[in-house]
């Protein structure tokens, strides 16, 4: 049965090698393409099983004519590609909002981007053929090389870490807790060892007991420990929570295509107000027993603070003490009457907010959104690109101004120290938190309705709660049409609504876990990994199984 296993494995090892011009171009991207599927919410992480051999196969034979740094470049842009093209298809959603305007730009979006990306796995490769011999260390230079571009690609220039590798392995609760020791970024590191040593080393001639021993080293064990980690850290009786809190998260599932419009604004409004006031099961009981309200990002589709009609509103739905966290546009300076028009230049700058109001309907503190989304919620190169027609999916001339940095916590009477986080601010680990201070609480609003039903909003919630594992922190999520969450300190979802679905859910408040190694030392802990991987490489060259030609 082994034996038919590597005779097998060997056939497809030479079949893919054997691969040329567009077949091995389209090889490439179906490996890249089919590798979404480990991500959320499919979660299918086994795939890579197969996937990522197909890579290292691939880097292994260069096509004829080519030379070995340039082939593996170009078979490193196509798996890609196909990973990016297949994973982040849900983009061209956004731009049906407002089709008239926005359509014809779907066919960029949706390939320009996937190929901008594509280069961080280009270059991954190509650095690891730098370094390629046969054996067993190429597959921990591709790792190492690997996570350096997917920590490159979630820094460089405005930063995109979405659907970063290492989310393969934690589609449970159990296997994600390890992100609290390696980060995301450490745990693609373990992904692409685990992943992709057993079929490699299947289809070597190396003596079956090297081959065992090099899937049992590399894989098995490391899966092991990962769920053991997991088990013996996750508690299994309820956690303590904050005394004398309870929070109603709403999900108001606003259509965003009636979001801007300007006669839907006090129905959006009066429709935020009447969930608030509504239980769990539909009954219209008040704020009773309720000490915090949570409403996703950009709620208020005006300026709240510029509206004394909603101010006033604000205040008849607050009982004494209890607060209200809402998304919404501020403009700097702003008078009463004051609008921020789609595509018309506002007086001045104007910001993605997350406003605290009190009791009495006034604003007790704001904190104005740090990371804005590039041509979402502003326009790089805007005076050009602007002039020519071109605006951001906001249709906000000039686009949102950015908050003072670092970002600051946000003072909520009633609640421990909050990080807020608006919209994608919670993809990128290790910036949730900035500055020295440290919060108890993460609070995310969002509005994924730009994404309708596809992978996009599961994808955006599954990376909000690995936030919560790497910091051991508790975060509340509020989303305009999901998914909206209570999650805990470990990542779990203890209350949810479902994508799509009008309701509340009223939660109460987990303290913190003991602070986990990565949120003590941060992107530290992945670069001792990254370190002790590279070198593991260079120490394998010594071992046997792994001097074995296997390109023979």
């Amino acid at each position: 049965m082994v034996g038919a296993a590597r005779t097998s494995a060997a056939r497809l090892r030479q079949y893919i090698s054997s691969q040329t011009g567009w077949r091995r171009r389209g090889l490439a991207c179906a490996a890249g393409s089919l590798s979404v599927l480990a991500m959320a919410p499919f979660f299918l992480w086994p795939v890579l099983f197969l996937t990522l051999p197909v890579l290292v196969w691939l880097i292994d034979a260069p096509a004829p004519g080519q030379s070995p740094l340039r082939a593996a470049t170009h078979d490193g842009w196509w798996y890609g590609f196909g990973y990016f093209f297949f994973g982040l298809f849900w983009i061209g959603e956004a731009f049906l909002v407002e089709a008239d305007i926005f359509a014809w730009m779907i066919p960029f979006a949706i390939t320009l981007m996937p190929a901008g990306l594509a280069v961080f796995t280009a270059a991954a490769c190509a650095a690891a053929k730098l370094a390629w011999r046969p054996g067993l260390s190429r597959i921990l230079v591709l790792a190492v090389t690997m996570a350096l571009a997917e920590y490159l690609r979630g820094h460089v220039f405005t930063g995109f870490p979405w659907n970063i590798l290492g989310y393969a392995l934690t589609g449970d609760d159990i296997a994600m807790q390890a992100a609290g020791i390696f980060g995301i970024y450490g745990l693609t590191l373990w992904t692409v060892v685990i992943c992709a040593t057993p079929l490699v080393m299947l289809a070597t001639v190396a003596p079956p007991r090297d081959v065992t021993t090099a899937i049992v080293s590399l894989t098995v064990l490391p899966l092991a420990a990962l769920y053991a980690y997991g088990f013996a850290i996750l508690p299994v009786t309820p956690l303590e929570t904050v005394e004398g809190v309870k929070i109603r998260i709403v999900q108001p599932s606003v259509p965003q295509h009636h979001k801007w419009a300007r006669e839907k604004q006090g129905e959006i409004f009066n429709d935020h107000l009447i969930l608030s006031r509504t239980n769990e099961a539909g009954q219209s009981f008040g704020l009773a027993g309720i000490t915090h309200v949570v409403w996703p990002e950009a709620a208020m589709p005006f300026l709240p603070l510029a509206t004394p009609q909603a101010i006033s509103a604000i205040g008849e739905l607050l009982p004494p003490s209890a607060h209200l966290v809402a998304g919404a546009l501020r403009l700097e300076n702003s008078n009463i009457g004051d609008e921020v028009r789609p595509g018309v230049r506002a007086k001045n700058k104007v910001f993605n907010s997350m406003i605290v109001f009190g009791p009495d309907g006034q604003a007790e503190a704001i904190y104005d959104k740090v990371h804005l989304v590039p041509f979402g919620e502003y326009l790089p190169f805007s005076e050009t690109l602007e002039q020519i027609g071109l605006e951001a999916l906001t249709r906000i001339r000039g686009g949102f101004a950015v908050g003072p940095r670092p970002r600051p916590l946000l003072a909520v009477p009633g609640l421990p120290a909050v990080g807020p986080l608006i919209c994608y601010e919670a993809i990128f680990p290790g910036a949730v938190i900035q500055g020295n201070e440290r919060p108890d609480l993460l609070i995310n609003v969002t509005n994924d309705g730009w994404f309708g039903n596809t992978t996009g909003p599961y994808q955006h919630m599954h990376q909000s709660r690995l936030r919560a594992v790497e910091e051991g922190l508790p975060l509340v999520r509020a989303a305009n049409n999901g998914v909206s969450a209570m999650i805990d300190p470990y990542g779990r979802l203890t209350r949810s609504i479902a994508l799509n679905v009008r309701g509340v859910i009223d939660v109460s408040l987990p303290k913190p876990r003991p602070m986990p190694v990565y949120a003590r030392y941060g992107e530290l802990s992945f670069l001792v990994t990254l370190m002790l991987f590279a070198l593991a490489a260079q120490c394998l060259l010594s071992y046997p199984f792994s001097r074995v030609n296997i390109g023979s």
